[in-house]
């Protein structure tokens, strides 16, 4: 792609033969806060970047208050690049200081690039408040935070398929989302932001799920399992890796999804009839045992599970079973239906 040429220069002389005119983009510096806000990190880290490993600003003629060109840029860009897939601090500098960096496109791409909606410094470090607390977590789970936290919904599915492909989707769901959806729930409660990067992180843990999600055509069971959020509850991510174990077991399920009206819910299961039905509840108002003692009764047997964190402090009826962590849960409705 061409791009078009910078305009004359000034008239009072003409440049001498050979001379390389200067392009404005390379004369175009950011402050350390640009930056920061720029990669979606706290100015802090950019300082511990340029003194642990050398990725810092090569202007040195402005004193104190030195710029960061755009080449500069563009190799703590690669450093995040390689923090998102996962690498440790050391090794993303290793490789942002032996790659070649690209040419800058043009002046308007520097200095208009969009600022990520929510800057924070890196997952686990304190940066008043707005940074995500996840000690202990996983590589790939703080991987997954810092690709959330800068909005790159490219890098958090890529990071997302590489977990469920090499370690399945019960060990990403406990390993790499759980701890994630935690910390975000802990970062709301303490300072009230970040709903739009929760949306972001559900966005692309369900999109990731379905994909791992067979089209079970000739299921084990003769009456599918019936998944769906107890009425009028939102939060049904942890039906999908259920779904997506399930179906890959070849357990035939149908799944209804969130804010489910009570009367839809006992309908789906009189047309079913379905051999099981998983209702979840997220928050404790939607753990209505009266939901539950209202649901028809069937010809034959339906086995009922309750499951989530609204169900813990709630009553579970006689008639229904707690189900805990997805592999359990994955197992005991499989032995139940097949």
């Amino acid at each position: 792609m061409t791009h078009p040429e910078h305009p004359a220069a000034p008239t009072g002389g003409e440049p001498e033969s050979g001379a390389a005119e200067e392009d404005p983009v390379d004369r175009l510096v950011l402050s350390v806060a640009a930056v920061a806000r720029r990669l979606g990190v706290a100015p802090a880290t950019l300082r511990t970047w340029d003194r642990r490993y050398g990725l810092g600003p090569s202007d040195h003629t402005t004193g104190r208050h030195r710029k960061y060109a755009p080449g500069d840029i563009a190799r703590l860009e690669l450093m995040q690049r390689a923090l998102l897939r996962g690498a440790s601090s050391a090794e993303a500098a290793k490789y942002a200081l032996a790659e070649r960096v690209p040419a800058p496109r043009s002046t308007s791409s520097v200095a208009e690039a969009p600022e990520p909606v929510l800057t924070g410094g890196e997952v686990g470090a304190g940066s008043g408040g707005r940074g995500l607390r996840m000690p202990g977590a996983s590589r790939r789970a703080r991987g997954l935070g810092r690709a959330v936290l800068a909005m790159d919904s490219a890098a958090a599915q890529q990071i997302l398929a590489d977990s469920l492909g090499e370690d399945g989707v019960v060990a990403t769901w406990d390993e790499v989302v759980r701890p994630l959806l935690g910390a975000m729930a802990a970062r709301w409660e303490h300072s009230g932001a970040g709903v739009e990067v929760s949306h972001l992180l559900n966005e692309c843990v369900l999109a990731a799920m379905i994909r791992v999600t067979p089209v079970v055509t000739t299921p084990r069971n003769h009456r599918p399992v019936l998944l769906a959020c107890m009425p009028d509850e939102r939060h049904n991510i942890p039906l999908y890796p259920l779904a997506a174990v399930l179906s890959q077991r070849g357990v035939g399920i149908r799944q209804l999804g969130a804010a489910l009206p009570a009367e839809a819910l006992r309908s789906a299961v009189r047309r079913v009839a379905p051999a099981a039905v998983v209702l979840w509840a997220q928050l404790p108002r939607y753990a209505d045992p009266g939901a539950l003692a209202a649901l028809p009764r069937t010809r034959q047997r339906t086995r009922l599970f309750v499951g989530g964190p609204g169900w813990e402090r709630g009553v579970v009826p006689s008639t229904a079973e707690r189900i805990d962590d997805l592999g359990t849960a994955a197992a005991v409705i499989e032995q139940a239906v097949c």
